[in-house]
Formats: structure tokens, sequence, C-alpha cells
């Protein structure tokens, strides 16, 4: 034995009980939103080919994947990211389908010492991809959705940075940079080091305005003005089309009422070999990482054998739980409304009971322990049920409510009623 059986590898965890319900909770209100808006879930494999993500321009280096081998020696990965699967399903299986298609998804994640899923190795995204459209109202609706499925899980104060990574790229076309020059900057931009892009620009041979304006980008942020200030600042005509593109896209945003959700931050300049327009991450307090990123990628997809436009995002569903937490925001989960206890001769009425209760919607969960009622009690409070029916002969039911240490004798549709009366109360707070 080499001793590691009971323990799991660094950056994975078990997600138990309590947890687990909270984050399959999280997981079907994000479904809910996405259906709500026309968006088709989809399955991918874990395991694909290494191919699929180490590209030119690829955001995932081969250091950051799991990768193994089949037996005829090609290299697999556990899959470090959902939306180039999307685009190789886009090429191939769905090439004839009508454009856009709108996709959706939750799945797992693999990447080391990924920071984005609070450094976890194995974490949940869930997001969407609409694909065969480039307009602003396309990336508008993925905007949109985001900040619903933000909202849905039960964030009240978050904040989405709006960017346009095209502004910086006609920026850079215009210094005549380098690749290698450009690249750093532009990390450097997306990292909010002031003092790290002076040093690189100050040796640079290149206009004093262009200077300006790169040194000033960390700090190009806040409402739509900043567009009428910035726009006022260059003649390049790559980036006064992408402050319109972005003005366009913050008007929808407006008008769907989410103004107090977005802001503008012209810093937010992501991977650019990936990123072709709009790109934006959403932040919340308790948490040192986005916890949604996402934009327009309108040169992924040709690159699986179909030239077609794509924007999207995803949200980090641990990432989530961790803020929710930290701001000590419940999430209602649901649990076992009652439990059935009964003496042999009332054994199958206990059953009967069980399946009309469950068919009215009801978790209900029948005792298998055959424990005194006691006993029944301590487990019970354990899974936080508050209903106990002991079901006796000749129809007669004691009833136990935990919460209040209540019990009387009474007929089992009072058990119905009690718990509908519950859920009433539940629903009003």
């Amino acid at each position: 034995m080499s001793g590691y059986n009971i323990y799991t590898p660094e950056g994975v965890v078990d997600i138990l009980f309590d947890e687990c319900r909270i984050k399959r909770t999280l997981e079907a209100k994000t479904r809910e939103i996405f259906n709500m808006r026309g968006y088709m879930e989809v399955e991918t494999p874990s395991l694909e080919f290494m191919d699929v993500f180490w590209k030119d321009g690829g955001a995932n280096a081969p250091e950051t994947m799991f990768k193994f081998f089949d037996k005829s020696g090609k290299i697999l990965v556990l899959r470090p990211d959902m939306t180039e699967c999307i685009a190789r399903v886009t090429a191939t299986k769905m090439k004839d389908r009508p454009r856009p298609i709108k996709y959706s998804y939750v799945g797992n994640i693999f990447k080391f010492d990924e920071s984005g899923g609070g450094k976890q190795r194995e974490f949940t995204q869930a997001g969407i991809e609409i694909v065969g459209i480039n307009s602003p109202e396309a990336d508008a609706e993925v905007i949109v959705t985001a900040i619903e499925a933000a909202i849905a899980a039960g964030l009240v104060e978050f904040q989405i940075d709006i960017g346009q990574v095209d502004f910086f790229k006609g920026i850079i076309e215009e210094t005549g940079l380098s690749v290698n020059d450009a690249e750093e900057i532009r990390l450097l931009i997306d990292s909010k080091d002031f003092l790290g892009i002076e040093k690189i620009i100050k040796d640079c041979d290149i206009r004093d305005d262009l200077k300006k304006i790169i040194l000033n980008l960390p700090g190009l942020f806040g409402s739509s003005e900043v567009i009428d200030k910035v726009e006022k600042t260059t003649t390049n005509a790559r980036s006064l089309a992408a402050l319109e593109n972005l003005r366009k896209v913050l008007e929808l945003v407006n008008d769907y009422g989410y103004e107090k959700y977005v802001s503008i931050d012209l810093g937010v300049v992501q991977n650019l070999n990936y990123y072709t327009g709009i790109t934006f991450r959403g932040f919340t307090y308790g948490i040192g990482f986005p916890f949604m990123s996402g934009g327009r990628y309108d040169n992924l997809i040709e690159q699986y054998g179909e030239k077609c436009p794509a924007t999207g995002f995803a949200m980090g569903i641990n990432m989530l739980m961790t803020a929710l937490n930290r701001q000590k925001i419940s999430v209602p989960v649901k649990g076992i409304d009652a439990l059935i206890c009964y003496d042999e001769s009332a054994r199958k009425k206990a059953f009967e009971v069980v399946r009309i209760m469950q068919n009215e919607g009801f978790n209900v969960e029948i005792d298998i322990t055959k424990e005194a009622i006691d006993q029944i009690m301590i487990y019970s409070r354990n899974k936080s049920i508050k209903f106990i029916a002991h079901l006796k002969e000749d129809d007669k039911v004691d009833l136990y409510n935990l919460d209040e240490e209540i019990q009387a004798e009474a007929d089992i549709s009072k058990l119905s009623e009690l718990l509908k009366a519950e859920k009433k109360t539940e629903d009003a707070k």
C-alpha cells in the first residue's frame, strides 16, 4: 500500500452533504436561467485530445493541462476549458445547423494551479456560448444572461467590468511595437501594474500621445463617460470602432435595466489572440478573483474548420459558493420535509403515505432503522428534518414537530397540511 488510499490529491476536494446540496442548487438555478433564455444544454467529454486545446492563439498552455496517453500513443487531456469543446462540436457535429446556435453547459474543468478556481485543480463551470452571429445584441445578451445567473444564485453586490480588446489592438498597431512587447504591456495593463507599464513604455520609440493612452489604460474605468473621454484622444479607426461597439453594447444592457451592475474598464485586455472584441469579468467581495468572465472570440472556431463568430461567458460555481459563504448569503436548498416511521401493523399504510406525499411534491424519508422514537428524533435533528409521523395501528398517527417540540395524535392528512403551511411560510420569507 502506498499510504495515499485515504487522501485526495492536491487541488481536489470531497464536496459533502449540505455543501453538495448547495452546489447542486446553484447549478440548477443557473440551468433554469439558461433554459429560460433559450440556451440548449450540451455535455462534452471530460477526456479530449490535447490538440483540441493546444494551438496557436489558444489560452491553454500544455503545462496547465492534465495529460495522458491512449494505447496508440496519442496525447489526451482532461478538459481545461469548455469553450474549445463547444467550438469543436460547432465545426463538426453542428456544422449544418442554422445559425445562431445558443449553447449552455455545466461541467467540471481540470487545470493545474488554477487561480480562477480558488487554487483548485478540479472545479465546475456553468456557461453559455452564442455562435454564428456578431452583433452588439448578441454580446449584450451574453452579459445580461451572466447578470441574471448571478442574481439567481443569490449575489446582491457584484460588478461586471466590460472592456473592448480591439481598442487596445488598434493603439498597439499604431505604435508599431513588436508582438512580444505588446503582450508584455497587455499583461501589465490587465494586472493594473502602472509602474511596470511606465518602465517599458518610456524606452519605446513611439509618439507621446500613444504613450499617454497606454499609460492611462489601467485607469480608464467608470461609466459611459469614459468612452466619450477616450474618443477624443485618438483618431485610430480600429480603436474608435471598438469604442462605438462598446457604447452600443452598454446601451443595450442599460435598456434591460441592469446598468447598476456594469461599468466600463478599458484595462480589461484578456488574451489578445483569443478575444476579438467585447470582454468582461465579474467581481464580488469576499474573493480575490473574478467569479465569471467572457467575451467575443470570432477566430476560435475557424481553427476547427469553420469560420464562425462567437461570444460567451463562464461562471465558476465553486468560486460563487465561496463568495456566498463569505458574504453570509444563505442558499435555500430542498431538504427532507418529513420522516415516516411505523409500527409493523401499519407498514403497508406507511409505504402508501410516502408515495402519496412524494406525488404531492414533498421529500419524504421512510425510517429504516426501527429504532425507538427518541433515537429517530436524534437522527432527524442531525438531518434538519422538522416533522416526524409515527403511524400506528388503526391509521392513528403521532405527529412530532421537532422545532417546537410538539407531539400530537392526529389524522395523517394533518401532516400534509402542516408541510404545506410550512412551505408557504418559507416562501414568504
